[in-house]
């Protein structure tokens, strides 16, 4: 073999090696999403699934409802729109919950809005008589009035582990990994009012409310441009996407904006 080709062939090697490090290197990326762990379950989300996951949960907490409620709402837009707020469907349904304007839901607008689409669920939930007493399923179908009435069954266990994790049921049940921050970030406040019914985020909180607005935080946390969120010393970081336990059990909350 001459210098030539042995230069070419070298350079030819060195390319196969470098395309196939990327390659590998892309593969091996862990892909944007979060996970849910709690009762007895692992249940993997997009970060967009759970942003609106974690909606639906802190408008039920704000309504000040059981984890019943928030697992039938979410048992519902698994089912309507695997959590995804549609712009359309069937005739004129939209939105997580696909309700319908003509049905006397709300307007398009307001159907697409997710705090809206959830406040209107909870409201017409809390309209039936014995709600708490019924299964998931049946009180799924008395309000949404499906032609699927057993569909919303499937979603059950995954709803209720989603459900247990973000009214803080369980600690630090929700993580989310590999997140690209929203530019510009929402401001957390107004977003927490509006979702959750308080503003007061950070300081001292009681443990199930703690954990709580913890994981809804790290849902957001793309939304929020959030880098770290602690309760009771717990922490999740963006850039490991795990909770470690470093700092003292003081029950407070505290959250840390990534930098620009």
């Amino acid at each position: 073999m001459n210098r030539t080709a042995a230069t070419l062939l070298s350079l030819l090697l060195v390319g196969v090696l470098v395309v196939g490090g990327v390659l590998w290197w892309t593969n091996s990326r862990p892909e944007p999403g979060c996970v849910v762990t709690a009762a007895g379950r692992s249940v993997s989300l997009t970060v967009e699934q759970a942003g609106y996951a974690a909606t639906i949960g802190g408008v039920g907490y704000a309504e000040g409802l059981p984890d019943h409620a928030v697992t039938v709402a979410l048992a519902t837009a698994l089912q309507e729109s695997r959590l995804r707020n549609l712009s359309g469907g069937d005739r004129d349904s939209a939105g997580l919950f696909q309700q319908r304007p003509s049905q006397g839901w709300g307007t398009y607008q307001q159907v697409t809005d997710p705090v809206y689409a959830a406040q209107a669920f909870y409201r017409a939930l809390k309209k039936l008589p014995d709600w708490q007493d019924v299964s998931v399923t049946e009180a799924a179908q008395l309000v949404q009035r499906s032609a699927a009435p057993d569909a919303y069954a499937q979603w059950e266990p995954q709803a209720r582990a989603i459900a247990v994790a973000l009214t803080g049921q369980e600690a630090a049940a929700l993580r989310c990994q590999d997140l690209t921050p929203q530019s510009p970030p929402d401001d957390v406040a107004s977003v927490a009012a509006r979702e959750l019914g308080t503003a007061r985020l950070s300081g001292p909180q009681p443990e199930q409310r703690g954990w709580a607005i913890a994981s809804w935080l790290v849902a957001h946390a793309a939304r929020f441009g959030l880098s770290e969120v602690t309760y009771d010393g717990r922490t999740w970081s963006a850039e490991e996407g795990t909770w470690s336990g470093a700092g003292p059990a003081d029950g407070r909350l505290s959250l840390v904006r990534a930098q620009p």
